[in-house]
């Protein structure tokens, strides 16, 4: 097997979702996922494993539904998706994705810059895993914590 890394080629401020599913009708079930947000504008695509094999997509932003096909095309792995999002951000839609029958694993779910590790046999691409942004720089310190709690109660994710 062959071991390589795809940058995830993406705009700094996007949001993106990397996972796996197994059935053609994840376009459709993803799409209905992620329209039931307000205001969330989004892109999707899939890369059929068998049949056709074509990348499929859907999106209500023809930008990200092309920044999600390039990247799928890019990974070239068999029944992976890649939702890029803007407007919102991924715990708005991650529980409705990871409920879809067709969802097999999400890899990720990310602004960060972010490289797909692919293992490529004779048969095709597999997705290995995800390096989502960088190492840690150290640990929180009080005065951390205490940021990280204030931004999450101006986000409003805590009262």
């Amino acid at each position: 097997m062959d071991i390589s890394t795809v940058t995830f080629d993406k705009p700094d401020d996007l949001n993106v979702i990397l996972g796996q599913s197994h059935f053609v009708k994840t376009v459709e079930d993803l799409h209905e996922a992620c329209v039931n947000v307000p205001g969330l504008r989004f892109g999707i695509a899939f890369n059929e494993a068998s049949g056709p094999r074509l990348v499929r997509r859907s999106g209500n932003d023809d930008e990200l539904v092309d920044i999600s096909t390039r990247n799928a095309q890019a990974i070239g792995a068999g029944h992976v998706f890649v939702l890029a999002l803007r407007d919102g951000f991924p715990i708005n839609v991650l529980n409705a994705i990871k409920s879809v029958p067709e969802v097999c694993r999400v890899f990720c779910a990310t602004a960060n810059p972010l490289e797909v590790v692919v293992g490529e046999t004779e048969q095709g691409r597999g997705v290995l895993g995800v390096i989502d942004g960088s190492q840690p720089a150290g640990v929180e310190t009080h005065d951390d914590e205490v940021e990280r709690k204030q931004m999450l109660r101006r986000f409003g994710y805590k009262l």
